[in-house]
């Protein structure tokens, strides 16, 4: 697999903080370093209060686009069953072109998947159906969306990345085989490379160079620690490094966004890369 940088990301949870919050947190983070901002596509917390504070996904990285200055921007992850396709392809372009500056390109990344939490669909009248169902329009409506980014008037200004979170075995890995630039899973070190093989599998059967995919990981904010509970991170990063992971992904929640553990991944980043 071809060497790539590494890079640091960071989800700003959109639950339990204020806008102004949210905000702010965006601002010390680009300039701590940090690569990739992320939200996420939901409209309930996830956890903690489950009718507290929260907003929406693609209106936010709007105001994100125009609120950043370097940062990549987008969504871990978009719910492909929210939005018709093309509309989401139109979305997409025109908050690339609102993060472009002085006549470069744009900095948002599409990360995308099927969905999976329930209250979402029931309450804001999406039909929820079985996770292969939604899997299955993934598949369809990836075509749909670069197909649409093709015909715009204006084009984006580059080929957005596309970034496809899960790690299902036998139908999202294929997915990400056929349309992703960027894979992005949780586990500990030795299950995401297992993901990894598998995916290099799929990537053979279609045709791909497993090399054109970036690998992330939702990571511990301490480069070398393995948490007790791993259902939020993965691990120590140099373990996740080990395994062909480069793009490491922390979750704030807000309302303080604390900053302070990412300073330490990003020391690791710049430390690791001379």
């Amino acid at each position: 697999m071809t060497d790539r940088p590494i890079r640091i990301g960071v989800q700003l949870q959109p639950q339990h903080a204020s806008y102004t919050d949210i905000r702010r947190a965006c601002a010390r983070l680009e300039e701590m370093g940090v690569d990739i901002l992320f939200n996420w596509d939901h409209f309930f917390p996830l956890y903690g209060d489950a009718d507290g504070a929260h907003f929406e996904c693609w209106t936010m990285l709007g105001a994100w686009a125009e609120a950043t200055e370097r940062a990549e921007i987008g969504a871990l992850v978009t719910c492909n069953s929210y939005r018709n396709p093309q509309l989401l392809a139109d979305m997409a372009r025109t908050v690339d072109h609102i993060s472009a500056r002085d006549g470069g390109t744009g900095r948002l990344v599409l990360g995308i998947g099927s969905g999976w939490f329930e209250r979402d669909y029931d309450e804001y009248g999406y039909e929820f159906g079985t996770a292969g169902d939604r899997l299955d329009d993934l598949r369809r409506d990836l075509p749909l969306i670069k197909d649409r980014w093709a015909r715009l008037n204006p084009a984006p200004t580059r080929r957005i990345p596309v970034l496809i979170g899960g790690g299902g075995e036998r139908k999202t890995l294929r997915i990400v085989a056929e349309h992703a630039d960027i894979w992005h899973g949780f586990g500990r070190p030795e299950s995401i490379a297992h993901k990894h093989a598998v995916l290099d599998e799929w990537c053979a059967k279609v045709g791909r160079d497993p090399a054109d995919i970036e690998r992330s990981a939702g990571v511990s904010p301490k480069p070398g620690r393995l948490p007790e509970d791993v259902a939020d991170y993965a691990g120590g990063a140099e373990a996740l490094h080990e395994v062909g992971t480069r793009l490491f992904t922390v979750g704030l929640d807000g309302p303080r966004y604390d900053p302070g553990p990412i300073r330490d991944l990003v020391a690791w980043r710049d430390a690791r890369q001379g």
